[in-house]
């Protein structure tokens, strides 16, 4: 009575509001509204009639919807109102409803018609007969018309007037349901009829009957679930009525009433919730496991709305199951689907009791997923398990793997990790210990500080691993930029915690690390290698922390720098956060002193260390501060430049003169080492400086190859600087030039000298071995940089210089002796400083780069490196293979003859190989390089590129015959190489070689030594093969054959597969690790066509079956219809024997009789 006097009095309400339209517009406008030039009376008429405007627009508004529902309901169908126009489905439910209350049979005909539309299947159902209308033969009959292909496919429909179908069918169902909650809902007929058909539709063979019933069938429980929590809402209100009249002690007709509508809620409640377990059970528990896999998800999804919106009913481990089996599932959208189920489960504390068991039986299927092959279910996999440590139900012992991810490729996952790592190892928000965090923001930074380094500990021994973690966490630790805590710790002012020596180093690393993260660079390399873009927003901020930064640096720069001046580790790290300040903030806060400090103090850590980091940090810090800075701090930096190079000069000319007088030349090395990091980054004006280098080597030759090794590369890199000078030059007088060929000439007979003592050595020691890195690079620099093609036709063309070919033969035997260095060796020198310039791939490069860049001719170089392919690991055969691609490019008419060469110099290694052993010829390690070289240059002509390139193929193959048969059999071997190319070419060809190769031995009598001229009949044997299987795939093409079995899949079918073979057994789950995926992906294959295909020509493929035994029987087992190479090689026509057996296989698998009881449920 109540709601019925409040729904009579809601119109009147909002007609009295309309009627006090005329006063609306003085209430609404403000003081500030009004304008001092307008009459009050003219913005009162004017308001009056934009309201009046309004309130006329959406009455025709409403009266328009109203006539359209009307027009719609009088015109259109309920299929069409879903197909088409989703906005006028309420109006349309309404008017269903009242129809079904007029004439039930009539309109749950229409109903059950619209289900079968939706579905894509036309079926008319008799009124008169409805209820004897069995629902198996129904489904049975839908099926029948599937295979006859009369389905149309709208679940599936690309058609932009179906886009919004499955977003209407599912708020048709919704809205239905809504409308019969007071009535039809609880009749026990007609919802029971559509689940009975939604329930076999979901069962059946065809696809779109599954993936359309799924769809309306997982709804219906989603809304039984809605109109259960209002029938609950209900009875709770109900309860709390009758209790509070029970208190009052009225046994009169209100404690009836209320007992009478208790009973009848709690049972419209029971009857919900058993239509909610017949959906389940013969819905959801087929469904969660079809082959199709967005059936799968679409069931998962829905579970998890279910178990979160309704855990009264769904809430316990007989629902929670299917959710943990899930997380097995191959497809990765369905194991997402899964964890954010879960997600949302574990999200509401209060069902954490219930999930208990649950979490203890799948929680290490869940830490495994945090390492998934799919990167977006492992990001959702770790925020789950931030859920588990919320509520402490994982072990810290159990989270041991997940670390290891802080180090893994992909960033999304290393990022989702540190936010799991910072919440639960540093801020410690999961755990009950929160100590340190209680105090002010200083000290609660410092302890996340101290349990940062707690983990850095951990991968200490490798900066680069160091630098992944704390990107890692850089984004939610706030205690990274607080700079003064970090300068604060590091300088010792009344710490919280004690810093070792490793503590502090990884504090400075993590300081240097976050400076480069807090102005935008990266101290990861990126995986996509693409340039970071920021908007405005972003660039501000991050120029604030630069200012924040530098403010906080102006002070304590040169404290840190004095306290820690004297460790290489530390002082390279921090030299290098002067790059990233704003050096006018000096001039701003008159720091100038400190300017001139940090200065002096980036001068003193160059002179006081010689190895490669912090000489490389100060120059670069230094150079940047002359470049960068302005005004007096500019002239101050360039002072302070000059002054370095100066004192370094006179150091060096100080150890030159301690070595000639007899002392350790360990002083000239470290000073070659500064001199050597400042030209790579600037001009040094050397003077007299580069004679005393010549006399120092050509004077002791005996010296450390190190000292060498840097000689030279400080002369080669004087030479570089001096001819750039000449080349920006306008007017270049003759003796700066001849000055210039001087020192050239100087350094490439130094070079020359340790080439021919390193390639003619038999041994050398790891540093023979660097000396030789160096020499050999330098000389591919010089070489590069005088190139003769660069200065020909022009004033400098004397400038120009290639290595004779005697030079060139030393260097690459040189190449050859440093390439075929041990691993063990290569391996002990890994941590040796200047590695990335002195190893395998350093020299491959280099002698590429000769070749790449027509330096020297290729008719030397070329076929050598390219012989090397195999031979020495991925990274030189990916130089190699780059190399190729060059050439291809660049010299495409030479790489036919660069090919054969170079497989000739590799089958030559080969004899010579065998000529000092006594292994097979066919499995000698040289012989199978040489083969792999073979595959491997072949390789690069694949797809169209035989076409284009056929020639050039042909011309390898019949000139590597020439050269297999110059001295054969001796060098027929070198056949199976040319196997190779051979195979690449198209079938003409293959006869012409056959031919050809024949030939050669008419008059040869190949006899007397089988074993020599084996690799030839290997040659011819597959020739053949090639040229029978190209002839028996020539004759398919030309001959229509006619298929067998069922038809290709055809073209015109939107990606639909409509029948395969379903499995419903409650026991078993979809899982990756259960399910063979072969049995599977055969299904899959299976049901590209409709199945009356196969039905039909089942009878002729058993008949072929017969015909093909009886052939057997007569005739003898070689009797293939063409000719074998005596390998077991089947013959086309067993080929297509075989594939009819197994097409007869399936069509018997396909055919065995379905029971109607198959299509629904139990």
């Amino acid at each position: 009575m109540e709601t019925t006097n409040k729904r009579s009095r809601s119109p009147s309400g909002s007609e009295a509001r309309e009627g006090d339209g005329g006063e609306m517009p003085d209430q609404s406008a403000g003081p500030s509204e009004q304008s001092h030039d307008e009459d009050p009376a003219e913005r009162s008429v004017d308001d009056f009639e934009e309201v009046v405007g309004r309130r006329a627009k959406r009455r025709r508004a409403v009266q328009g919807a109203a006539a359209a529902a009307a027009a719609v309901q009088a015109d259109q169908s309920l299929i069409d109102v879903i197909k088409h126009n989703g906005k006028v489905i309420p109006h349309v439910i309404k008017r269903w409803v009242e129809r079904y209350e007029k004439d039930p049979k009539s309109a749950m005909v229409e109903l059950l018609m619209m289900l079968f539309e939706a579905c894509g299947a036309k079926y008319h159902l008799d009124q008169d007969s409805l209820e004897d209308t069995d629902v198996d033969d129904v489904v049975v009959a839908l099926v029948e018309r599937a295979r006859r292909g009369e389905v149309e496919d709208i679940h599936g429909s690309k058609k932009k007037d179906l886009k919004n179908f499955k977003e209407n069918l599912v708020s048709f169902w919704d809205n239905l349901v809504i409308e019969c909650q007071n009535g039809p809902l609880f009749d026990n007929v007609l919802f029971d009829k559509c689940m009975d058909y939604v329930i076999a539709l979901s069962c059946s063979p065809p696809r779109v009957y599954r993936q359309v019933a799924s769809l309306m069938g997982l709804q219906l429980v989603t809304s039984f679930i809605t109109v259960a929590k209002t029938l609950g809402s209900q009875r709770e209100t109900t309860q709390r009525q009758l209790n509070a009249e029970k208190k009052k002690k009225n046994d009169g007709a209100r404690m009836e009433s209320l007992n009478k509508r208790l009973s009848t809620t709690h049972e419209k409640i029971t009857v919900m919730e058993d239509m909610m377990r017949k959906l389940f059970t013969g819905l959801f528990v087929h469904r969660y496991r079809d082959i199709d896999p967005n059936i799968r998800m679409s069931s998962i999804q829905s579970l998890g709305v279910w178990i979160l919106s309704y855990p009264s009913l769904f809430l316990q481990d007989l629902y929670l199951k299917y959710l943990g089996w899930t997380l097995n599932d191959k497809i990765p959208g369905v194991r997402k689907s899964s964890i954010i189920a879960l997600q949302n489960l574990y999200e509401v504390d209060d069902n954490v009791p219930s999930l208990s068991l649950f979490t203890e039986r799948f929680s290490s299927r869940m830490i495994e997923l945090a390492d998934d092959i799919d990167v977006s279910v492992a990001v959702c996999a770790i925020c789950l398990l931030k859920q588990l440590l919320r509520h402490q139900l994982l072990s810290d012992d159990a989270l041991g793997p997940l670390y290891d991810l802080l180090i893994d490729e992909p960033p999304e996952i290393r990022h989702a990790i540190g936010e799991l790592v910072y919440d639960h190892l540093i801020a410690q928000k999961f755990g009950g210990s929160r100590a340190g965090l209680q105090g002010d923001e200083d000290s609660s930074s410092e302890v996340h500080h101290g349990r940062m380094l707690q983990i850095l500990r951990e991968f200490s021994t490798d900066p680069i691993l160091c630098d992944y973690v704390i990107d890692d966490v850089w984004d939610y630790m706030k205690a990274m930029k607080d700079w003064k805590c970090i300068i604060s710790m590091l300088l010792d002012d009344h710490p919280l915690i004690e810093l070792a020596d490793v503590d502090a180093t990884n504090l400075i690393r993590m300081l240097n690390a976050s400076v480069k993260k807090s102005v935008g660079e990266r101290i990861v390399p990126a995986t996509d290698n693409r340039k970071v873009y920021h908007n405005k927003a972003q660039k501000e901020a991050l120029e604030n922390n630069r200012r924040d930064l530098t403010v906080a640096m102006l002070k304590n720069y040169p404290k840190l720098l004095r306290k820690f001046i004297f460790d290489k580790e530390k002082v390279s790290f921090l030299v290098e956060i002067i790059m990233h300040l704003k050096l006018e903030l000096y001039s701003l806060k008159r720091q100038e002193q400190n300017f001139k400090d940090v200065l002096q103090l980036i001068k003193d850590a160059f002179f006081k260390h010689g190895e490669k980091d912090p000489l490389r940090s100060c120059v670069k810090a230094i150079i940047f501060c002359s470049n960068e800075s302005q005004g007096e701090l500019q002239d101050v930096s360039k002072n302070k430049l000059k002054e370095l190079e100066d004192d370094l000069i006179v150091k060096l000319k100080s150890a030159m003169e301690e070595v000639v007088g007899g002392d350790d030349d360990y002083s000239l090395l470290v000073n070659l080492k500064r001199l050597y990091e400042l030209q790579l980054n600037k001009y040094v004006p050397l003077d007299n400086l580069f004679d005393n280098f010549v006399t120092i080597l050509t004077s002791y030759r005996n010296m450390d190859d190190e000292v060498i090794s840097f000689l030279l590369h400080n002369m080669y890199l004087h030479v570089a600087w001096s001819l750039q000078v000449i080349v920006k030059e306008e007017s270049v007088s003759e003796a700066s030039l001849s000055l210039l060929l001087s020192k050239r000439d100087t350094l490439v007979e130094q070079l020359q000298y340790y080439l021919d003592a390193l390639s003619g050595a038999q041994e050398s020691g790891s540093y023979g071995n660097l000396l030789g890195f160096r020499v050999s690079t330098i000389l591919v620099e010089t070489c590069c940089i005088f190139k003769k093609r660069n200065f020909s036709s022009t004033t400098l063309e004397k400038l120009g210089f290639c290595p004779e070919t005697s030079v060139l033969q030393k260097f690459w035997k040189l190449c050859e002796k440093l390439l075929n260095i041990s691993d063990e060796t290569e391996d002990e020198d890994a941590n040796r400083e200047y590695i990335e310039e002195t190893n395998r791939d350093a020299v491959m490069i280099a002698a590429a780069r000769l070749v790449a860049s027509n330096t020297v001719p290729k008719d030397f170089l070329g076929p050598e490196i390219i012989s090397h392919m195999a031979m020495h690991g991925t990274s030189v055969a990916e130089i190699v293979k780059h190399l190729i691609s060059v050439l291809k490019k660049t010299s495409n008419d030479e790489v036919p003859g660069i090919f054969l060469e170079g497989m000739k110099r590799a089958y030559e290694r080969h004899v010579v190989d065998l000529s000092k052993s006594h292994d097979d010829t066919t499995t000698s390690k040289s012989f199978l390089d040489f083969k792999e070289l073979a595959a491997r240059l072949s390789g690069t002509f694949t797809g169209a590129a035989r076409n284009k390139h056929r020639l050039d193929i042909l011309k390898i193959v019949k000139d590597g015959i020439c050269f297999a048969f110059l001295d054969a059999p001796k060098q027929l071997p070198f056949l199976e190489g040319v196997l190779q190319f051979a195979s690449k070419l198209p079938t003409a060809d293959v006869l012409d070689i056959l031919k050809e190769v024949q030939k050669r031995t008419e008059n040869v009598n190949t006899d007397e030594d089988p074993s020599g001229w084996r690799p030839y009949y290997t040659f011819l044997n597959h020739l053949r093969e090639k040229y029978a299987k190209n002839e028996a795939l020539q004759a398919d093409k030309e001959r229509p054959l006619r298929r067998r079995g069922r038809p290709r899949k055809q073209q015109n079918l939107q990606g639909k597969k409509l029948f395969e073979e379903h499995v419903s057994s409650e026991e078993e789950s979809i899982s990756g690790s259960e399910h063979d995926a072969d049995d599977q992906e055969e299904e899959e294959e299976e049901e590209e066509a409709p199945l009356i295909h196969s039905i039909r020509s089942s009878s002729k493929l058993r008949s072929l079956r017969v015909q093909r035994q009886e052939s057997k029987d007569q005739g003898g087992p070689g009797d293939s219809g063409r000719p074998t190479n005596g390998e077991g090689t089947y013959s086309r026509a067993s080929e297509l024997t075989l594939r009819a057996d197994l097409l007869v296989m399936v069509s018997l698998k396909k055919t065995r009789p379905m029971h109607p009881s198959q299509y629904c449920s139990s």
